[in-house]
């Protein structure tokens, strides 16, 4: 069996080392509970600006949305960097596999990226997400072609799809060919729907997913900062589904939780029997599926 843990959980907006602080004490939690893979939500370091609209409208921008993004651009995490050097430390410290979303400031363009670090705190996968979803374009780049992979680990082979990534169906086809057994999905998506797509894709690629949502309160941001009205800010909704779809944990809402269970990774073999959507079950004199290979796009 192996131990995994989703963390549902909030950064505290515009305060990374307080975040950092938060995540040191969030992954003890897990590997105290055996976990040897800890997936964290979406831009939990970095934080994920709900309800904000950066003073932007078509065809104009205010000052006051400016400063608030120099504020928001001041808590990205460089990497490498210090913030990032940290996490790794922490990781280290814990001897676990981590997956957690982060806001990259590279250049001058921040980005909404999941690292994959293993338990010695080597960063194994950096994955930017391609296309940020509705307003999220005003203040994140798109990724690239340079980091879709799935990567082996000691646990198995892990591929890492960010929030509504996880609406992309050939991005998920190229995981799947790529053979990921552990499909890790942070995202700060907190509907209802969301588990329903969490065991949609178990069936489909025959893996395991773990998704991790934040559970955000108008305490986790900032004096000033225009808080949705409605509370929890992010409800949650974090969930684990095995190959054949059948929810394992969760989904949990409406409360912070690290949720621990056991995956046997013996079922995968078996459950390839019927489906394999890269292989037997694929029809390639009809469909093929063409993925761009290029070097990271700028900095």
């Amino acid at each position: 069996m192996t131990r995994v843990a989703v963390v549902q959980a909030a950064p505290m907006l515009f305060d990374t080392p307080e975040t950092l602080t938060r995540f040191e004490a969030l992954l003890a939690e897990a590997v105290s509970a055996g976990a040897e893979l800890v997936v964290f939500p979406e831009a939990f370091v970095g934080g994920y600006p709900k309800g904000a609209t950066f003073g932007a409208t078509v065809g104009a921008r205010t000052d006051e949305g400016r400063a608030l993004f120099a504020r928001y651009r001041g808590s990205a995490v460089d990497v490498p960097g210090a913030d990032l050097d940290r996490l790794r430390t922490a990781v280290a410290t814990h001897g676990a596999h981590v997956v957690v979303g982060v806001i990259e400031r590279a250049g001058h363009t921040l980005y909404c990226s999941a690292l994959l670090i293993a338990p010695d705190g080597t960063l194994l996968g950096h994955h930017r997400k391609l296309v940020p979803t509705g307003t999220e374009r005003l203040i994140w780049g798109q990724g690239d072609a340079s980091d879709v992979a799935v990567i082996d680990t000691d646990l198995g082979r892990v591929g890492m799809a960010i929030c509504w990534e996880n609406y992309m169906p050939l991005y998920r086809a190229e995981l799947y060919r790529q053979g990921v057994e552990l499909w890790a999905a942070p995202t700060v998506d907190a509907r209802d729907t969301w588990a329903a797509t969490m065991r949609h894709i178990a069936v489909e690629g025959r893996c395991f997913v773990l998704s991790a949502t934040q559970y955000a309160v108008a305490a986790d941001y900032p004096p000033g900062f225009p808080v949705p009205a409605e509370q929890p800010v992010i409800r949650g909704g974090s969930c684990v589904v095995d190959p054949f779809g059948t929810p394992l944990t969760g989904p949990v809402f409406d409360r912070r939780d690290v949720l621990v269970t056991d995956l046997d990774m013996a079922l995968l073999d078996g459950a390839y029997l019927d489906l394999d959507v890269s292989g037997h079950y694929a029809r390639p004199d009809l469909f093929q599926l063409t993925t761009t290979r290029a070097a990271r796009r700028g900095t």
